[in-house]
This record gives structure tokens, sequence and C-alpha cells, in this order.
């Protein structure tokens, strides 16, 4: 079957408040990218201060753990939390398949989970139980670290990234799924992190047997925790990053935030109060939590495949598209059926334009979005003419005749 046939050539309404895309031109070709000495020396030294921090960040956390556990239980730790991050990662990367972020963006969000976030919770926390300590018993300070302080502390260190990445990065930064994929992946940083420390003292308390206990508490039975709580300030800033409204983009990333500790609060009251008391928050909170967290993936990337056919189909109707090319962008199974196409029509080659063709496409849907809420900024149109071009020359590929 082919993807490429039934294009249109006359142009159509186009999108309310966002205007009709100009007609197809088959002459316009991608703009090459110009750099400039000074943008390519600001790129390196911002390469070099995230490098310098997140080293700094690792020697310190490495310091505090062969302090605090020795090398060898760190090492053990460090190995099971591993475990639960390749259940948790690839998650978010399903859920981004559609518009895939680019790579370096996702392993900085990592980064800053496990040893920013990290570092950064390790020490508000201690100080805070220190100081509460200091007015009233042990119990009441560990519990009020537990359920007030480290939900705060930890859920502002991880959202804090979330949105660094959308003020600074808003042409990466496309709405819902970016927030949720961005957040969790950080927090799967965070949690790994976290999860060396609890593992480590597990096994330096009780051995095998109660680091066997913390491991399935907490790598196979609630893997996600940080990730669902997360994701909550993450949603928050998705929704500001579609909005026009300057109080919704105050207010969202607040009202996300604070979901997000709340969540986290319960839970982490559930923990604390241990026996019966964990058994019924992992009951009226974690398996809800869970559960509402999987419905929320599956239909946050059922709807950005609605939105993409959507935003598409203005395209089909200037004539850059078919028909057929926009039902195949908005739905998953299609577009693997389009890649099988591509490889035996072209070979590698044409699987490499089809793949460009899908990112390119689902790239434009996503600034057509921003477009359509009039939250795009003034490179919109140049990024939407490149785009433009890319998918031209991408199915010039793919397409030949051979």
């Amino acid at each position: 079957m082919s993807w490429t046939d039934s294009r249109p050539g006359v142009a159509g309404p186009g999108v309310p408040g966002a205007g009709a895309p100009a007609a197809y031109d088959p002459g316009i070709v991608p703009a090459s990218p110009r750099g400039t000495a000074r943008r390519g020396v600001r790129r390196w030294l911002l390469t070099g201060l995230v490098v310098v921090g997140f080293g700094l960040a690792a020697l310190a956390l490495a310091a505090y753990f062969g302090a605090a556990l020795g090398v060898v239980t760190a090492l053990l730790g460090l190995l099971l939390a591993a475990i639960p991050v390749g259940i948790v990662v690839p998650t978010f990367l399903w859920l981004d398949r559609f518009e895939a972020e680019p790579t370096r963006y996702l392993v900085v969000a990592f980064l800053w989970g496990a040893l920013v976030a990290a570092l950064v919770a390790a020490v508000f926390n201690t100080s805070a139980m220190l100081v509460i300590e200091s007015v009233t018993d042990p119990s009441a300070a560990r519990l009020t670290t537990a359920t007030v302080v480290a939900p705060i502390v930890e859920e502002s260190s991880k959202g804090l990234f979330v949105v660094l990445l959308w003020r600074l990065r808003r042409r990466e930064f496309d709405g819902i799924t970016d927030g949720m994929v961005y957040a969790g992946i950080t927090a799967a940083g965070f949690a790994f992190t976290e999860n060396i420390q609890y593992l480590g003292q597990a096994y330096a308390e009780g051995g095998r047997e109660l680091l066997a206990a913390t491991f399935v508490a907490r790598g196979l039975f609630s893997p996600f925790a940080h990730p669902m709580f997360t994701i909550l300030t993450g949603i928050g800033v998705g929704i500001a990053a579609t909005s026009r409204s300057g109080l919704v983009r105050l207010i969202a990333p607040l009202a996300g935030l604070t979901l997000a500790a709340c969540a986290h609060g319960l839970w982490n009251l559930s923990a604390v109060t241990g026996g019966s008391g964990l058994l019924i928050g992992y009951g009226l909170v974690g398996i809800p939590l869970f559960c509402s967290f999987l419905g929320l993936i599956l239909w946050v990337r059922r709807r950005e495949g609605r939105l993409i056919g959507r935003r598409l189909s203005p395209y089909a109707d200037a004539g850059w598209l078919s028909p057929n090319e926009v039902a195949m962008l908005a739905s998953m199974a299609h577009r693997r059926e389009a890649r099988i196409w591509a490889r035996t029509n072209a070979g590698r080659a044409g699987l490499r334009s089809m793949r460009d063709f899908q990112d390119a496409a689902s790239e434009l849907a996503l600034l057509r979005e921003r477009m359509y809420h009039q939250a795009a900024d003034g490179q919109a149109l140049a990024d939407e003419r490149r785009l433009l071009g890319e998918l031209t020359a991408a199915r010039h590929v793919f397409a030949a005749p051979r």
C-alpha cells in the first residue's frame, strides 16, 4: 500500500485562530541551520557548566554513600536500584513515541533527578530534621519531615527541572505529554538515587532478608511512586505551556506541584505508620493512584494521536500531505506499517526518511497546536516552513520510484 497517493492541491480553510497554511509548493527546501561562533561558544560553555555541576553532585553523593554505607554496600544498592529504572524509563519513552524528545534533554532530566534533586533533597531534609528535633522529640521530627518537609522539598527539586526546560527551551516543550515525560524521567532518576540509600541501609541493618524485602517493596511494588507524584507537576507545566493567560501560566504549575506534594505526603504517611497503616495506604492511595496513572498515560497517548490528525488536516487541505498520510501519522500502528513499507520500497534510506517524515510531521502538528492557542513564539512561521521542507525532502526519498 502507498502512503503518498491522493494528495490534493487546493488550499483549504485551515485551523481557526492559526491561519490557513500556504498552498503546497514542491520547490520548497529545508532551510540550512545557521549558527554563529558566539552561539557555538555559548553552547560549549553551557555544556561545560552542566557537566561540571553534575560531576560535583555525583562526587558529593558518592562520598556520602561511601561514608554512610561503605563502597561494597553502596555498589550493591546501586546494582539493585538500576532494575526499577529498566521498568520506569521505557514506560515514559513509550509515551513519548509520537514526538520523541531530544535524547540529550532526557539524559539531562534523569541526571538532574539522580544528582541535583537528590542532593538538594538530602541536604534540606536532613537540615529540617535537625532543626525540628531541636524543638520537639525525634519521633515527631521524623514524622513531620517525612510527611511535610520531604514531599515539598523533593517535588519542588524535581519539578524545577520541568519548569526550567519549559522556560529556557519553549520550542522543545509542546504541552502535557512533554510535561509528563520530562517529569517522569526526572523522578525516575531521583528514585534511583534514593533506592541506593534505602537498599544499602537495609542490607547494612538486616542483611539479605531485609534487603530482599526492601527491594520487593520499593523496586517491584512501587517503582512508579515518584513518577506518579511528579507527573502532576509536569501536567501543570504542560497546561501552562499551551496557555496564553499569564494567570494560568502561574497557577497551573503551582497547582500541579501542590497536588504532587499532597499525594507524596499521604504516601509517606502510610509508610511511616507501618503495619496496617502501610497496607491501608497502599490500598487507598497506592493502587488507585497507579491505576489512575496507567489510565492517564493511555489517554494522553491516544489524545496526542488525535491531536496530530486534527492539526495536520489543514496541511492536507493545502496539498502538503495526503489524507492517507494524515491517517497514518495519527496512529502508532499505521506508523509502524509505514516504516515497514518504506523499508521494503526504498531500503534503509527509505526507512530513515520515513522516520524523519514522521518526526517532522509530529513536530509540525504540535507547532500548529501552539499556534492555534497563540502560544507559539516569533519563530513559528520560520519553523513551519522548515518542517514543511523536511517533509517534502523526506517524501522524495521513501516515495521515489524504484
